[in-house]
């Protein structure tokens, strides 16, 4: 616990600091934000209840203090090929863990320890190897060890796709904007995934905003800002009129990019609204504390594209 309290004061200075539990799938080390676990709980086989016609990589479900969670085998869905050795089966644990409302259990083969890095050091993956591996996000190197971030919104997704984004669902007019008038707004997007990515350019582009630049991390996005206020100057709301952005992200994550916008740029007037996966009430409270006009948790684009519609054109503009 005194972790995870640790990382939300690190996210509440948008230092760009986070903090990962690093796990392992076999030989392979892999993370997860901090902010993503809810706890850590010995495996017991015998507390799993099989269910039928369940995808293959659902082991079943875990009675947790009184309520049913899936239980992911996280080995099986990343297609770990290597064998278990003998005795390792003693030392699985199941991380607990909550994001876009939903809580589930992932099984792994054991934890190592916390480390707390800076969103610098994250590499996020080339295009072409994240066509091919989305489900991880980039990767980190901590003293001897290659620790991939693996991307859990995308493995739930990939279990349960109602739990995903309606990327094909564009959004007619709202009380505030209509398709006509939303192709007049400039919009920039941050957000690491590039299915996610692609996604949210479907629907925006789908719903008129089709005047949209994205960016695959934080730290591009911001210098894009930055170019434009250097030649716009204070003249820049008539160029740029919102920003999306992702909190996690390799190189800068979103609350930092929200602070340097306020308050390295002195951006007061841009919108920034944050879409995430961990918007919680704590979470929430950071984004207020940087500067963040709204936020959204993911998967909500409806409600996404409402915000911005009301920033953009209604009362909250």
């Amino acid at each position: 616990m005194e972790n995870v309290q640790r990382q939300e004061i690190l996210l509440e200075s948008g230092s760009n600091e986070m903090e990962i539990i690093e796990f392992y799938l076999g030989g392979q080390a892999f993370g997860i934000n901090v902010h993503k676990l809810r706890e850590i709980i010995t495996y017991d086989a015998e507390q799993v209840t099989r269910l039928p016609d369940t995808h293959p990589s659902v082991l079943g479900t875990l009675l947790l203090r009184g309520r049913t969670i899936p239980l992911v085998d996280t080995r099986k869905h990343v297609e770990i090929k290597n064998e278990r050795q003998v005795g390792e089966n003693d030392r699985q644990v199941v991380l607990v863990c909550e994001f876009n409302g939903l809580v589930n259990g992932f099984l792994v083969d054991g934890v190592n320890q916390i480390h707390r890095v800076s969103w610098e050091q994250v590499q996020p993956f080339s295009v072409f190897l994240d066509q091919y591996q989305p489900r991880f996000t980039g990767s980190i190197h901590i003293e001897d060890r290659e620790i991939l971030i693996l991307d859990l919104e995308y493995v739930v997704a990939e279990i349960d796709p109602e739990a995903g984004m309606a990327y094909d669902q564009a959004q007619g007019a709202t009380e505030y904007a209509s398709p006509e008038t939303r192709q007049q707004k400039r919009i920039m997007l941050a957000e690491d995934s590039a299915l996610i990515r692609a996604g949210i350019t479907n629907v925006l582009n789908g719903s008129g905003y089709v005047n949209l630049e994205t960016f695959d991390n934080g730290k591009d996005c911001y210098d894009r800002i930055a170019e434009l206020y250097k030649q716009h100057g204070e003249s820049l709301g008539d160029q740029l009129h919102l920003v999306i952005s992702d909190i996690e992200m390799p190189q800068m994550d979103g609350l930092t990019l929200c602070r340097r916008v306020r308050e390295q740029l002195n951006l007061k007037d841009l919108k920034v609204v944050m879409f995430s996966s961990l918007i919680n009430e704590q979470m929430a409270e950071k984004c207020d504390q940087v500067g963040a006009n709204g936020y959204v948790t993911k998967p909500q684009i409806p409600e996404l594209v409402e915000m911005i519609d009301g920033f953009l054109f209604g009362a909250k503009g």
